[in-house]
């Protein structure tokens, strides 16, 4: 039997896009100008750019057309990272590793071995961790302004997992969460998988447009504020206290939960309070050693209000039943001996070095990224392709994200985010430069 008229258009266009007859980039008809070219109905044009667009051959972008993608772009530079290639300059991870860090680890582990519970190490622990573990993140949470009881402290594996089981815990499938048009592409994994309806809100240079945000309120059923307002991830902003308050107002006002995300406030000096010391009540914070110690070191915590925190012991119970005691035991040294706090500081004046080469290589390109973060976010001209920049910096041996990952909105927008904690410094600084060329090349030309 014949296959279907749209079925071998799909085949036609998939064929010139992968053979290059149809060059990355390149805008394609309208769905009208298909359909009229073609003999098709309107209808089928829209079925045969959808198909197309969900094999990963195209991209659409409200208001400006479809694109054909460049398909040269390394496998995973994505949601669904893997590894780059040994000889590729990371620019799209971050995992800052600081000299010394795993002599850290052989003395923690050489103090954990001769311990007197060692033992009690090899059990099954409590889901929400052990008293003395909590109490020492009580203790590390107050370094941050948060007054916390350990009663209300849950340990997870990784900050990530504790988003999760928060997710798990305090929403159902088609629940409203207002986040920010870019955001962070975890949690979109997340609202993907438990089929949450994310609603994006605009961003300013300081934070998410709270206008924007209660009147979102105002006329659905928000559910929870997924929020950063330490060091967003990607943009970098520090929302001020004012927007804190006015944001603890609409969702005291609305009853949204407050889910507020602080993997990367650590690198920030003095910064407002986090709205979980202002408003405890409503806010389940989510934090972890991940991005301050190593991304291996699996150890995160959750503060909930009190109503809530039952509900989360549960979800750890049938995620993970308990944190693996053995890091869990290192980490909570870690905080107690003051290591955290030395390493969050050397991380921080790193981080600070970082971004003052970002200014020195990029010097006239509109990057945007806060003084002492590990990201960069650069955006392009209108006309530009980020995928297609993506794919000229793989080709020099870059790995860098577009903005699709972190965007929540229909619109796309054309830029690339640079992640620079995982490369050393003279590196970094090469792959700069080589960024900048590229991106006067292939965008500012």
């Amino acid at each position: 039997m014949a296959a279907p008229r749209y079925k071998m258009l799909v085949d036609a266009l998939a064929s010139d896009i992968r053979t290059g007859r149809l060059a990355p980039g390149e805008r394609l008809p309208t769905h009208r100008a298909l359909a009229a070219h073609e003999g098709i109905a309107v209808v089928t044009a829209t079925r045969v750019y959808a198909e197309l667009e969900a094999m990963g051959l195209v991209s659409r972008e409200q208001g400006r057309g479809t694109f054909v993608r460049d398909i040269t772009i390394p496998a995973g530079h994505g949601i669904d990272q893997q590894t780059v290639a040994p000889d590729t300059v990371d620019l799209n991870f971050n995992y800052p590793s600081l000299p010394g860090q795993a002599d850290l680890l052989r003395q923690a582990l050489r103090e954990v071995a001769t311990s007197g519970d060692l033992d009690s190490l090899l059990r099954y622990q409590p889901h929400r961790g052990r008293p003395q573990d909590r109490a020492s993140i009580a203790r590390h949470l107050g370094r941050r302004g948060i007054t916390a009881d350990a009663d209300q402290i849950l340990i997870a594996n990784g900050a990530q997992h504790g988003l999760a089981i928060t997710i798990m815990a305090t929403l159902s499938a088609g629940d409203v969460v207002a986040v920010d048009a870019l955001t962070y592409p975890g949690f979109k994994v997340l609202a993907h998988a438990f089929h949450l309806d994310l609603e994006p809100i605009p961003t300013t240079a300081d934070g998410p447009d709270l206008d924007a945000l209660e009147k979102l309120c105002a006329t659905r059923p928000v559910r929870a504020i997924y929020t950063m307002p330490t060091l967003h991830n990607p943009l970098g902003w520090v929302m001020p206290a004012t927007d804190r308050t006015r944001l603890i107002g609409i969702a005291r006002q609305y009853g949204p939960l407050i889910i507020e995300d602080a993997s990367y406030a650590y690198l920030v000096e003095d910064p407002p309070p986090p709205l979980a010391a202002t408003a405890p009540d409503i806010t389940v914070y989510v934090s972890g050693l991940s991005k301050s110690i190593a991304t291996g070191l699996r150890v995160g915590f959750v503060l909930a209000p009190p109503p809530v925190v039952p509900s989360l012991e549960r979800t750890i119970r049938a995620t993970t039943w308990n944190t693996p005691a053995l890091t869990t035991a290192i980490a909570c040294r870690w905080l107690d001996d003051g290591t955290v706090n030395h390493l969050e500081a050397q991380k921080r004046d790193d981080a600070k070095t970082r971004q003052a080469l970002v200014r020195q290589e990029l010097t006239g390109l509109p990057f945007i990224g806060h003084p002492s973060s590990y990201f960069t976010w650069l955006p392009l001209p209108d006309d530009a392709r980020a995928d297609r920049l993506t794919a000229t910096l793989a080709r020099r041996y870059i790995a860098v994200t577009t903005a699709e990952p972190f965007t929540t909105s229909t619109h796309t927008p054309q830029a690339i985010r640079l992640a620079l904690g995982s490369t050393d410094l003279d590196s970094l600084r090469s792959a700069l430069r080589t960024v900048r060329r590229a991106a006067v090349e292939d965008a500012y030309a």
